[in-house]
C-alpha cells in the first residue's frame, strides 16, 4: 500500500544528496524538534505493546479535539442556508443573485488566506495557530448577527472564510505527522465525521432556534450568536492542548514522545522538517502532475459542494416540506455521508491501494444522486431526497484525498503548497458552483443539479488519471532503482530529514 509498505525500502543515502549526519542531528535538532534528542529517539526501544498504547493515546487525544472543531466549522458553514429559512433574505432585503454571491464570497476569502495560511502553518506553532484561527472564525461568525444589509453580510462573510481556510489543511498535516502511512486514511476520515455529524446536529439546533422567539433578536440572529460564541470559545480549548508537533505533545511523557516520533520515520514526508520554508519546493510541488489532477478534480467535485451546501435548505423546502421541518429533513444528508464515510475509508485502511477506488466510488454515488434529482417527478418527495442524499457522499472523499497528500506528498513545504494549491481549487469550485443556480429556477434549479452532475462527472476522469499517474511512477522507479528492501531506523531517519520531497527520495513509492 504505501511506500515502506509492509516493508520498507531501500534508499542510497550520500553527503552530495543532503543526507544529514546522525551526530549533526544530535546537538542541531530542528526547532520543531528542539525538545526531543534524536540520539534518544534511535537508543529508545519500542515493543508492539509501547507502540499500541501510544496510537491509543494519540486516537483518545488528538482525533476528538480536531474532529469537534470540524463539526463546529460545518455547522457554521451551514448556518447561511438554515437562516434563509428564518427570513435572512427578507430581513436583510437581498434581490437577484445577492443571495448566491454571499454564499460565494466565504470562498473568496478562504482562497485570499490560503496562501498566506500555508506559509503561516510552516513558519509558526501549529496549534496555536490554528487555535487562534478558530477563535477569529468564531467571532467574526457573531458578527454576522449584527449584518444589516448586503454590504456587511459580504464582508462578514468574507472575514468568516479567511478564519476557516486554515483548518482542514492544518489538520491533515497534523494527521501526517502523527499517523503511519497506512493509519492516515482512518483518522482523516476520524475527524472529518465532524462534517457529518455537523448536518444532524446543525438540523436539531436550527430547529431548537426556530422554536424560540423573543423581540430582542430574530432567529437567524440568535443562529449565529450561539454558534459563534461556541466557536470562539473552542479556540482557546485549541490554543491550549493542540500540539504543535509529536516532540510538543504535553500528553506524552518523553518516551513516548520518542516513539511517536520513531514510528513515523518511515513515511518519508518530512513533517520534522517544520520551521523553515524552502522556495524550491513549491517549485517542485508545481511541477508535480500529481498536484494538477488533485487540483483539477478538488475543483471540478465542488461545483456540486458549492450548490449543495448553500441552497440544500431552499432545495429541500422546494419538496414541500415546511420550513422548520426542512432543517430536520436534513439530518439523512448527514447520515448518508457518514455511512459512506465509514465504508469507503474503512475499506481503504483495511484493503491496500483502494483509496483512490475508493474515491471513485464516492463521486459515483453523489453523480447518481444528482440524476434522481434532476429526472425524477416533482411530486416523487422520497425519490429526490434519496437523490439529494445520495448527493452529498462525494463530500466523503475529503480525509481521504487529505490522507492521499499526507502520504504521497514528501516535504513539509512541498506538503503546505500542495495542500494550499488544492484549497484554491476548492474555493474556486466552490465560488462557481453556486452561480448555476439561478434565482429564476427556484426551487428545483436545473441547472445548478446539472453543472453538479457534470463536475463530478470530470471529478471521476481526473481520479482514474491520478491512479494511472501512480501506477506508472511506482513501476518506473522500480525499473530505475529496483525493488526496495527495509531501512535501518538510522536510514529512515536520514531520509526523514534529508529535506526532500517524493520525487528527489528514490526509495519513495506512491499510496494508490
Amino acid at each position: 500500500m504505501v511506500s515502506c509498505g509492509p516493508d520498507k525500502m531501500e534508499k542510497q543515502q550520500s553527503t552530495s544528496h543532503g543526507a544529514p549526519d546522525l551526530d549533526m542531528l544530535k546537538v542541531e535538532p530542528v526547532p520543531a524538534v528542539r525538545d526531543v534528542d534524536f540520539g534518544e529517539v534511535l537508543e529508545t526501544t519500542s515493543t508492539p505493546e509501547l507502540e499500541r498504547k501510544v496510537l491509543w493515546k494519540l486516537d483518545l487525544y488528538l482525533i476528538p479535539l480536531m474532529g469537534f472543531c470540524y463539526m463546529l466549522q460545518y455547522m457554521d458553514k451551514l448556518a447561511l442556508s438554515q437562516a434563509t429559512l428564518f427570513n435572512l433574505a427578507e430581513d436583510l432585503n437581498l434581490q437577484g443573485t445577492q443571495y448566491n454571491w454571499s454564499s460565494a464570497v466565504f470562498y473568496f476569502g478562504y482562497f485570499a488566506w490560503s496562501w498566506p495560511s500555508g506559509y503561516l502553518i510552516v513558519r509558526l506553532p501549529m496549534g496555536k495557530y490554528l487555535g487562534m484561527a478558530v477563535f477569529v472564525w468564531g467571532g467574526v461568525l457573531m458578527c454576522h448577527a449584527a449584518c444589516t444589509n448586503f454590504g456587511g453580510l459580504m464582508a462578514a462573510r468574507f472575514f468568516l472564510g479567511v478564519g476557516e481556510a486554515s483548518i482542514a489543511p492544518g489538520f491533515a498535516l497534523i494527521t501526517g505527522m502523527f499517523y503511519k502511512r497506512e493509519e492516515q486514511p482512518a483518522r482523516q476520515a476520524a475527524w472529518f465525521i465532524g462534517n457529518s455529524i455537523a448536518t444532524v446536529v446543525g438540523g436539531l439546533v436550527g430547529y431548537g432556534i426556530g422554536l424560540i422567539h423573543n423581540d430582542s433578536v430574530t432567529s437567524w440572529q440568535l443562529l449565529f450568536l450561539v454558534l459563534g460564541a461556541i466557536t470562539a470559545g473552542y479556540g482557546f480549548i485549541l490554543i491550549a492542548f493542540l500540539p504543535d508537533s509529536p516532540a510538543k505533545s504535553i500528553f506524552l511523557n518523553k518516551t513516548e514522545r520518542a516513539i511517536a516520533i520513531q514510528r513515523t520515520l518511515s513515511n518519508k514526508t518530512g513533517v520534522m522538517d517544520t520551521g523553515k520554508f524552502r522556495w524550491g519546493q513549491v517549485w517542485m510541488a508545481i511541477k508535480d502532475p500529481q498536484t494538477w489532477f488533485l487540483v483539477l478534480y478538488t475543483l471540478c467535485v465542488n461545483f456540486c459542494n458549492g450548490g449543495i451546501t448553500s441552497f440544500s435548505s431552499i432545495i429541500i423546502n422546494g419538496f414541500g416540506f415546511s420550513k422548520l421541518r426542512s432543517l430536520i429533513i436534513q439530518m439523512p444528508i448527514g447520515a448518508a455521508q457518514l455511512v459512506f464515510l465509514i465504508l469507503t475509508s474503512g475499506f481503504a485502511t483495511l484493503v491496500h491501494q483502494t483509496r483512490i477506488l475508493m474515491m471513485i466510488v464516492n463521486t459515483t454515488t453523489s453523480m447518481i444522486g444528482m440524476i434522481l434529482i434532476w429526472k425524477l417527478d416533482h411530486d416523487n418527495q422520497a425519490g429526490k431526497m434519496a437523490g439529494l442524499c445520495l448527493g452529498a457522499v462525494f463530500a466523503a472523499n475529503i480525509p481521504l484525498s487529505l490522507s492521499i497528500i499526507s502520504s504521497n506528498v514528501a516535504g513539509f513545504t512541498k506538503k503546505s503548497t500542495v495542500s494550499a494549491l488544492m484549497f484554491v481549487a476548492y474555493c474556486v469550485g466552490n465560488i462557481v458552483g453556486p452561480q448555476f443556480f439561478l434565482p429564476q429556477e427556484k426551487p428545483d434549479y436545473p441547472t445548478g443539479i446539472k453543472a453538479a452532475m457534470s463536475g463530478l462527472i470530470f471529478g471521476i476522469f481526473f481520479l482514474i488519471c491520478l491512479y494511472l499517474y501512480y501506477v506508472y511512477e511506482n513501476r518506473r522507479r522500480d525499473r530505475l532503482y529496483g525493488s526496495p528492501r527495509e531501512l535501518t531506523e538510522a536510514e529512515e531517519l536520514q531520509d526523514e530529514f534529508s529535506n526532500r520531497t517524493d520525487h528527489e527520495i528514490e526509495s519513495f513509492r506512491y499510496v494508490l
